[in-house]
């Protein structure tokens, strides 16, 4: 079994739809398990109908409903050609459910709704390809992962139970492998044991891939990007890229936790566990060499590569009464970071200090105020950055943060991070 990943921007309109089925026509004598995201910004667009929901805004709940099915109904119009077909009808359900949501009443955990809401635009995207890549006549079967992924109940970011999920995946594949040689599946999403949908964090549909892959003892995996593979630096920021050919696990993971925007960071674990290649390419290009990342490769490039994290919120944490910051009052700071699932992207900490460096974009500063009050006083700086260099020389780091105010500075002997402004 391969298992292959789409995302938004390869599946972000008709054409793209298109290219996504000729790239699995040249596999269709293959077993191809494909995981999609939901359709170029679907997710953004029903997180604004989450907001609209819980404030109860009809209005602007329905005007966004009705965009974000108008978007698809075009996309749905341009792949086939019976206007009453059941694809339409598939969409227009989805819709009908949504817009009946807002008189009913809600849960008072969001993240709960969220996960039931935002979680339908994967839904709606897997069944259009499944539909589309049928038509073109390749024997493909849909697969609910709201059926076959089992979480626990942390909405929002679910924890994989990887016994019931292997079970289940296993299960379900054995009765339907005779029968088709391609499955398709959403990314992102799972559920609960008793049948809620859960999502496993935002951009987690690369986790997602892994999860079947190592479920099925997958023989490779790969991921299609509008990029030509893992680069050395984000094309929008930085020219002469260069491309990572062969990378090792453990360097991937380094780059994906610093933050390199191609990996999902949890994607690398499932992977190495059970020694399935990942591969990186092109679906603009799917002949191009793309990376390939697998084992603990001697062949890694040792050359600089530059993760740049903009709108970053950097906290300073005190104890209000001049006591040392020990592992007490970490423990206590820490516990309040969990409760508002706020993630630390750098930290640091001196007697009387302990600094952290979050999105600025999904941190509410008063309440996190209010939580850390009395016990703690807290300083900020908004809108700085996160720079952060791998295999580092002082070149490198001239080039980066020459002229630029440095707050906080910390190296390793392979990685050197800075936050600046």
């Amino acid at each position: 079994m391969k298992v292959f990943k789409f995302g938004g921007a390869s599946v972000k309109d008709a054409e793209s739809i298109k290219n996504v089925g000729e790239i699995l026509l040249k596999h269709e004598q293959d077993h191809v398990l494909v995981v999609v995201s939901a359709i170029g910004k679907t997710t953004n667009k029903l997180e604004e109908c989450l907001n609209y929901l819980l404030s109860k805004d009809k209005l602007n709940y329905y005007h966004t409903l009705d965009s974000v099915h108008d978007f698809h109904i075009d996309i749905v119009a341009a792949l086939f050609q019976d206007k009453h077909g059941k694809v339409f009808r598939f969409i227009n359900e989805v819709f009908e459910q949504l817009k009946n949501k807002f008189n009913l009443p809600l849960a008072e955990n969001h993240s709960f709704e969220y996960d039931q809401l935002v979680s339908l635009g994967e839904v709606m995207s897997s069944y259009i390809i499944h539909e589309y890549v049928c038509e073109l006549g390749i024997k493909s079967q849909w697969l609910d992962a709201r059926r076959l992924i089992r979480t626990d109940h942390h909405y929002q970011e679910a924890n994989v139970n990887w016994d019931k999920s292997e079970g289940l995946i296993t299960a379900k594949l054995e009765s339907s492998v005779n029968n088709t040689n391609t499955f398709i599946t959403q990314g992102f999403i799972g559920h609960t044991d008793e049948g809620f949908s859960t999502t496993l964090g935002r951009e987690g549909s690369d986790y997602t891939a892994a999860i079947f892959a190592f479920c099925t003892n997958a023989t490779e995996v790969t991921i299609w990007k509008d990029v030509p593979g893992m680069l050395n630096a984000d094309p929008k920021y930085f020219k002469n890229t260069q491309l990572l050919t062969k990378i090792s696990y453990r360097e991937a993971i380094e780059l994906a936790y610093f933050g390199a925007s191609v990996i999902h960071p949890k994607t690398i674990k499932p992977l190495q566990n059970k020694g399935i290649p990942l591969y990186v390419k092109s679906f603009i290009d799917p002949e191009a060499i793309g990376t390939t990342i697998y084992t603990e490769s001697e062949h890694d490039h040792i050359i600089p590569s530059f993760i740049v994290k903009k709108n970053q919120l950097l906290i300073t944490i005190s104890s209000a009464d001049f006591s040392f910051i020990n592992e007490d009052a970490l423990a206590r700071i820490f516990d309040i970071f969990y409760t508002l699932r706020l993630k630390i992207n750098l930290m640091q900490n001196s007697a009387l200090n302990f600094s952290v460096l979050v999105d600025g974009d999904k941190v509410n500063m008063q309440s996190l105020l209010i939580n850390l009050s009395p016990t703690f006083l807290c300083k900020y700086n908004e809108g700085v950055e996160l720079v952060t260099i791998r295999h580092y020389n002082q070149t490198t780091i001239n080039q980066m943060v020459s002229n630029r105010e440095i707050l906080l500075e910390q190296r390793s002997r392979q990685t050197a991070r800075f936050v600046i402004r």
